[in-house]
C-alpha cells in the first residue's frame, strides 16, 4: 500500500482522485490548502504528492518550492495549462513529472505507479540511532541490550524522534504522527504521553534527561 498527499483547491476533484486510485492500493491523504500540506509534509512521510499549480494563496510552484527545502519526495505537477514554459518550470523547481487537466484515469495511474516504482525504497524494518534501535516488526524498541515493548503511541512518537534526531517537533507535528485521524485530540494530550514515555523508559534504565529534552516554547527534541 502507497500513500500519498494529493493538493487541490477543487475538493470534486480531489475525490475522484480518491477514488481512481484506491483500487490500485494507493491512499490519499487531501488538502484544499497549501500551508496545510506542507504542515503534513514536514511530519509525516509519505511515497509521492499530487499537486494542482493552479492553487488560491501559495500556488502550486511555490508549494513545491517548499517541500523542496526538507524533501525529496517524488511529485508530480497537476495543471490544467498545457504552455510548455509552465512544464519547465514545474519540472525545474523540483517536480518530477507532470499531467495535464482534464486527465485520464488511466495515464494517472500508470504515471503514478511508474514513478513509485522508480523511487519508492525497500521499506526499512528498523530505525538505528545511537544505541537505540526501533523495530517495525515486532513495535519494540531497544536501548544497548535492553527490550522494551512500546505501545502503538509510544511507538509512533519514537518513530517520530529517531527518524529526525535534534529536529525539534511542535505539539502539533506530534498531534500528526500518533493521532492523525483522531481530530478531537488536544496537545494536553501529546505531553501527557511524552511524560509517561519519559517515566517508563526511565524505569527501564535509560537516562532520559540527556536524549527526551523539552524544547520551551516549540515542543520536543530527541538528541
Amino acid at each position: 500500500m502507497s500513500n500519498i498527499v494529493v493538493v487541490d483547491d477543487e475538493q470534486r476533484m480531489l475525490e475522484l482522485i480518491e477514488i481512481f486510485l484506491y483500487p490500485h492500493d494507493i491512499t490519499c491523504k487531501t488538502f484544499t490548502n497549501g500551508k496545510e500540506a506542507l504542515r503534513y509534509l514536514r511530519a509525516n512521510e509519505v511515497d509521492a504528492v499530487l499537486l494542482d499549480v493552479m492553487m488560491p494563496g501559495l500556488n502550486g510552484f511555490e508549494i513545491c518550492q517548499a517541500i523542496r527545502q526538507f524533501s525529496r519526495v517524488p511529485i508530480i505537477m497537476l495543471t490544467a495549462k498545457s504552455e510548455k514554459q509552465d512544464v519547465i518550470e514545474g519540472l525545474n523547481i523540483g517536480a518530477d513529472d507532470y499531467i495535464t487537466k482534464p486527465f485520464d484515469e488511466d495515464e494517472l495511474v500508470a504515471r503514478l505507479q511508474a514513478l513509485l516504482r522508480r523511487t519508492q525504497p525497500a521499506e526499512r524494518q528498523v530505525i538505528q540511532y545511537q544505541d537505540f534501535v526501533l523495530n517495525m516488526e515486532t513495535f519494540t524498541l531497544q536501548y544497548q541490550t535492553t527490550i522494551i515493548p512500546m505501545t502503538v503511541k509510544e511507538f509512533a512518537l519514537m518513530k517520530a524522534f529517531l527518524s529526525r534526531p535534534n529536529k525539534a517537533y511542535s505539539r502539533e507535528e506530534l498531534l500528526y504522527y500518533g493521532w492523525e485521524d483522531e481530530t478531537n485530540t488536544d496537545y494536553r494530550t501529546v505531553d501527557s504521553h511524552i511524560r509517561n514515555l519519559r517515566d517508563k523508559l526511565r524505569k527501564k534504565g535509560l537516562p532520559m534527561d540527556d536524549y527526551l529534552l523539552t524544547v520551551w516554547g516549540i515542543g520536543y527534541r530527541w538528541q
